[in-house]
């Protein structure tokens, strides 16, 4: 009997995971709906107002300072998260200590909590008269009602996409690498910064990503504890909104295209440090 040549019964040999081309299919269509539809629609639409009024409604001193408030808080929001973050993650994984599930479940509070119950929330504890803003005011600080206010409330809404893309990493690590590092001389710090933190180096950025992403387009948990002043304390998504209440279509669309350019540039250069730092320390590979 002829035997069967490796190469002929490698084309032949049948998928793992049956189904592939329908549930391509389904995925594509499904990706279709939901995101390449809205998203051309808006291309369209914004496309039709012509490069001198799109260039005005960009330019605009009310539209810029929004955008550099929504984008400049979710930055700022998203660095607090990646550290802090790591330290949560860090603490749940590496101890135990009483309450630690209740501390593992509270880190997911905000995706359970609806937005605005959030900014409410977070508006009545750091008001002037609030239980923490009390204690602030005669200090000077205020923070409900500024932009402070606004990155506290993403950091709020964006420290758990930090913990739960960093957690499950760290606990891939063993504990033998850090007994490792300390045999051949390592202190704490050289552990932490030289051995653990590149490996994390692409969850990290992963999470800090999708924390800068929900910041951006954050709206319910800000706008009760931003004050909502123009050139102040305006955010980008509440500019759209006060523009479409105004029947200003064409603003309203030249904004929101503004904000998915600018989104879709940083997450790609966050992605083309993804793929570096995966490279460069072998994370992934």
């Amino acid at each position: 009997m002829k035997a069967h040549s490796p190469t002929r019964w490698r084309f032949r040999r049948p998928s793992v995971i049956p189904g592939f081309g329908m549930a391509l299919g389904l995925s594509l269509t499904w990706l279709t709906l939901l995101i390449l539809i809205p998203l051309s629609g808006l291309a369209v639409r914004s496309s039709a107002l012509g490069w001198e009024k799109f260039w005005s409604i960009a330019l605009d001193p009310r539209t810029l300072n929004a955008l550099r408030i929504s984008f400049g808080s979710a930055f700022i929001a998203a660095i607090v998260n990646a550290v802090f973050g790591i330290i949560l993650a860090w603490v749940l994984v590496r101890y135990r200590f009483p309450g630690k599930r209740v501390i593992d479940a509270m880190v997911d509070l905000p995706f359970a909590l609806p937005t605005a119950v959030a900014g409410i929330a977070l508006t009545t504890l750091y008001a002037p008269n609030g239980w923490v803003g009390q204690f602030l005011t005669p200090l000077g600080i205020k923070i409900a009602f500024t932009p402070a206010g606004i990155v506290v409330a993403l950091i709020f809404v964006g420290l758990p996409f930090v913990v739960r893309t960093v957690q499950p990493v760290m606990e891939e690590i063993d504990k033998e690498v850090e007994e490792a590092a300390a045999t051949l001389g390592a202190n704490r710090f050289q552990t932490i910064f030289r051995v653990l933190l590149p490996g994390l180096a692409p969850a990290v950025l992963t999470g800090f990503a999708l924390a800068f992403a929900r910041g951006v387009g954050e709206y319910g948990s800000v706008i009760f504890i931003a004050g909502n002043l123009p050139f102040k304390s305006e955010i980008a998504p509440l500019l759209i909104i006060i523009k479409l209440e105004e029947y200003n279509y064409a603003a309203a669309t030249g904004i929101a295209a503004i904000m998915l350019i600018l989104s879709f540039a940083m997450l790609l250069v966050i992605n083309l440090i993804q793929s570096w730092s995966r490279r460069r320390y072998g994370y992934g590979a």
